[in-house]
């Protein structure tokens, strides 16, 4: 398999840490997104959406959207409940990360990182609201669980993890959410946990 990539990318960062848990040898593909190496005519005519992660399968197929691709990577594996009603819930969470927490969490950081708060001052009190939001409501549920479905480690904490881990770097502050932060130190005991800045 390859993994066209982006090492500051917490979509991508999601599949890199659950090919290493797998243990699923891959080629990396490193993408500079702000240089728009994605929005080149090659990278288009794999992905017409021009992002990243897409992860190119064996036989060629091209993977796109991070969290589709660990539904399928987890498929028959432990990071995916066997039974319906789990399955639906691990997929619940994913869409809550990519409508409810990714949105405002992860761009507040891009914005950082990418020295763009500036220029988005007028956005930046909405983005923080639900950005909070997104994290009270992930707290609240950890009151009584260790991870966020069946009380075991699946891909729904891969999602949520990524861009919650480096929250701080987007101005939110952690210490507010405790159970999110005990969860996020028992995510970092998994079995060949890597760092967000871990390429291999």
């Amino acid at each position: 398999m390859r993994l066209y990539d982006y090492h500051e990318s917490g979509n991508a960062y999601k599949v890199r840490l659950l090919l290493s848990q797998l243990q699923r040898p891959y080629e990396r593909v490193e993408m500079d997104i702000l240089a728009g190496e994605t929005r080149t005519p090659e990278f288009l005519a794999l992905n017409p959406n021009g992002r990243i992660p897409l992860l190119t399968l064996d036989d060629g197929t091209q993977l796109a959207e991070s969290n589709a691709i660990l539904f399928y990577l987890a498929e028959g594996t432990r990071f995916l409940p066997d039974d319906r009603l789990g399955r639906a819930r691990v997929l619940q969470w994913m869409f809550f990360e990519q409508y409810s927490h990714e949105p405002y969490i992860a761009v507040l950081r891009f914005w950082a990182f990418a020295g763009l708060l500036e220029a988005n001052a007028s956005s930046i009190p909405e983005k923080r609201e639900r950005g909070e939001a997104a994290l009270a409501v992930m707290d609240r549920h950890l009151g009584q669980r260790e991870f966020f479905v069946d009380d075991r480690y699946t891909i729904a904490d891969i999602a949520l993890f990524a861009y919650t881990h480096v929250a701080e770097a987007g101005g939110f502050d952690l210490s507010r959410y405790p159970r999110v932060t005990s969860w996020l130190a028992r995510v970092q005991r998994q079995p060949r946990y890597i760092a967000i800045t871990q390429l291999e």
